[in-house]
């Protein structure tokens, strides 16, 4: 790890197939150029000596159909640079579309990394709605600025879809684009600062938000990596590795396209994006395909993606290759048109580049939307004048660059026209190619861009400092608080915390209040955590950290307005509340409490003692499959929580997340629904004035019955166990 001087910056880019090395780009929608902006952005930031650490989360990926780099849990990429993986939604590769139901599974072992590297990021960045959301809900953990780069938006992509034809429901049901588009509405109300490449994004995309006016913007065109996108003109001298791999690159990809064409010394027509509608491949081919003499002139090499077996791949990228195949039929481009199935990124697509640039090619963009062109600057960087869409980023790259001409890419006949003026004009060709090596130098540098971003984000920092200072008496985000704490007592409040004498209660109150640095305080409550917390408010107890309500079937944090996501998602399966509410409608002898008493994974009813009435309720659920967790105490209260709810199961859920041992968990109870959080690894505490329906557990392993009721009993239990002594001698150490 680095000195401890500098920024520490986490990114995330959950989605698609991420590693340093010979990314897989074009594989699918999901591994654009947004991949390889990122980990281009990590690793230049990385470089600066005003940054400590960057590590870049995303998915970890165990599938025989990838490579086995995608299942490593760290890749270093530097000294100050790691790619970290986290599991989540299982280990074989998802589409982006999939992964929502997993993301806070993501956000909760994200959490347990932090906590094991004991190192607090700076700040969070978030590139796509998916990482965006666990960005967002890790800033508001740890009360740090949240960066968010969205690269392509929800409601553009809907608007697109429905012009083409797609259906809302079918749309709903492939992309989750409401919601999708629902969470970027979250992410804007929560970004500190959103980083764009262009103009046209702020106004036309992030425009069409009704929360486009919360966050601040920042326009940031990316950089590219020079030393490899070098002018074709320029050849590496001596023997060393590199040249030998450039040369035999160069001779490998040059024999590779001659064989399709029957006359390989024309200029090359040169077109490299994934084979997604939106990239509007046919149309360029149609340019192609309509114009004799731009044919006569130049051969045509589209490379779309990594393809194996086309009747293999999703219908969008099928679709798109046939249509290709299909257009090169029908206009005979055979000996004219190359479609090679894969390129390697790394080596190969700089030396595309400058093979079309020798050749006195044109590089093609003819996307119908297109939020950059990063290409673009690739092909320019390496002299290739080229002919791109008209718009969004390419007009700022060609604004600022002078490499090209701009389209409209619905009319095939102005493409071909301007590929046309290009090649047939030598001193036209010269100049975009000298303007695009020069330009791109001058205004698209990872230096540059590493640079502002650097001054952005210290900015934020300051700022976030500067205000947690001005409010001292404001409590430090949960998240803080939480990852630094070894020791945690959790009781439940009536008949245990409350009820007692108010004189002990004080006493166990100042006790908190004092030992508050090493010792985490918490409750698990039959009550409504509002409920919890007022009647907790009115009897003078400091706020708890950690409210487990309703039976155990929420957990929320300090003053209830952050609730726990993860545990929310965790508890949800298979959990069918109308289902159960139909099933116990006919038992007579259940009656439900009132809405108040109800919650959205608890059912909540009334009933007396009597004999069989439990066994017949667990028949009627087993018998219909119904997988549930069921808890009668006091006889009178009976609850019926999803299958993976309770309270002791939620104290094992926090255990896990915050990577606090649950043998340094102190438990306190005094009924039955408190029994399962008794048992087990725990600490058990049972306060003196408790229901006969403990007193079995009197001679179980690691609890305790105190002699005292209440507050006083459980002042006796954390004597007893030195509960104290042992959080300030954990943290001497």
């Amino acid at each position: 790890m680095a000195s401890d001087n500098g920024l520490y910056i986490q990114m995330f880019s959950i989605h698609g197939l991420v590693r340093h090395r010979n990314m897989e780009l074009g594989y699918d929608a999901d591994t654009g150029g947004q991949i390889k902006y990122v980990v281009e952005l990590c690793r230049k930031l990385s470089e600066r000596k005003d940054v400590r650490q960057v590590d870049l989360f995303t998915r970890l990926i165990q599938d025989k159909s990838f490579s086995g780099d995608y299942a490593k849990e760290i890749e270093p990429v530097n000294d100050k640079c790691r790619i970290v993986r986290i599991q989540c939604g299982g280990r074989k590769y998802l589409k982006k579309e999939r992964l929502w139901p997993f993301l806070d599974e993501f956000v909760d072992k994200t959490i347990k990394f932090i906590r094991r590297e004991k190192t607090l990021p700076h700040l969070v960045h978030g590139h796509y709605p998916d990482a965006g959301y666990v960005a967002r809900e890790l800033a508001e953990f740890f009360g740090i600025p949240f960066v968010y780069t969205g690269h392509s938006l929800g409601r553009s992509k809907k608007a697109r879809l429905l012009d083409d034809g797609m259906n809302l429901d079918d749309m709903n049901r492939k992309l989750k684009i409401d919601h999708r588009i629902d969470m970027e509405e979250t992410i804007l109300k929560s970004a500190d600062l959103v980083i764009t490449s262009t103009r046209q994004e702020i106004d036309e995309q992030y425009g069409q938000y009704q929360n486009h006016g919360l966050p601040g913007y920042r326009v940031i065109p990316p950089g590219i990596g020079i030393h490899r996108f070098y002018p074709f003109y320029h050849d590496m001298d001596g023997d060393d590795p590199e040249t030998e791999q450039a040369l035999f690159t160069r001779a490998s990809l040059t024999r590779e396209l001659d064989r399709f064409f029957q006359y390989p010394g024309k200029p090359l027509i040169l077109v490299l994006c994934r084979p997604d509608k939106r990239k509007n491949i046919q149309g360029l081919i149609r340019a192609f395909g309509e114009d004799p003499d731009l044919q006569a002139m130049a051969n045509l090499a589209v490379f779309a993606g990594i393809r194996k077996d086309i009747s293999q791949m999703p219908d969008n990228e099928q679709d798109v290759l046939t249509r290709m195949l299909l257009l090169m039929d029908k206009y005979n481009l055979y000996g004219k048109m190359a479609i090679p199935k894969k390129h390697d990124f790394e080596h190969e697509v700089p030396e595309l580049y400058r093979i079309a640039a020798r050749k006195r090619g044109v590089f093609v963009n003819p996307a119908l939307t297109e939020p950059f062109g990063l290409t673009l600057l690739e092909a320019l960087a390496c002299g290739l004048p080229v002919v791109s869409t008209n718009d969004g980023g390419p007009k700022d790259i060609m604004h600022n660059c002078k490499g090209g001409v701009l389209v409209n890419p619905t009319d095939p006949a102005q493409i071909a026209k301007a590929i046309r003026k290009i090649i047939a004009e030598p001193e036209k060709w010269e100049k975009f190619s000298k303007n695009g090596i020069l330009n791109t130098r001058k205004h698209y540098t990872w230096k540059s861009h590493a640079a502002t971003y650097i001054q952005e984000v210290q900015a934020l920092c300051r700022d976030r400092i500067q205000s947690r200072t001005k409010m001292e008496k404001t409590p430090h985000p949960i998240g803080r608080r939480l990852k630094d704490l070894e020791y945690m007592l959790i009781t439940d409040i009536d008949d245990t915390l409350l009820g007692g004498d108010p004189d002990a209660l004080a006493t166990l109150s100042d006790l908190l209040k004092q030992h508050r640095p090493v010792l985490g305080f918490g409750v698990a409550t039959g009550r409504k955590a509002d409920s919890a917390l007022a009647v907790l408010k009115a009897n003078n107890v400091p706020t708890p950290d950690i409210v487990i309500s309703s039976v155990g079937s929420r957990i929320s944090y300090s003053d209830n307005e952050r609730i726990d996501k993860g545990w929310q998602t965790h508890i949800s399966k298979d959990w069918k509340p109308e289902r159960i509410r139909s099933l116990l409608a006919d038992l007579d002898f259940i009656q439900p409490q009132a809405r108040d008493f109800q919650g959205s994974y608890k059912l909540s009813y009334y009933m007396e003692p009597g004999k069989d009435r439990l066994a017949r309720i667990n028949h009627v659920l087993t018998q219909n499959r119904i997988r549930y967790t069921l808890i009668y105490s006091q006889d009178r209260f009976l609850d019926i929580l999803p299958f993976r709810a309770s309270k002791g199961k939620a104290i094992r859920y926090l255990s896990y997340k915050w990577e606090i041992p649950l043998n340094h968990f102190l438990v306190c109870g005094d009924s039955g629904n408190d029994e399962e959080m008794l048992k087990g690894e725990p600490l058990g505490l049972v306060v003196g004035n408790f229901c006969r329906e403990l007193a079995h557990l009197k001679n179980a392993k690691n609890i305790y019955f105190a002699e005292k009721p209440h507050a006083e009993g459980m002042m006796e239990g954390i004597h007893h166990y030195q509960i104290i002594e042992k959080a300030e001698e954990n943290q001497k150490s």
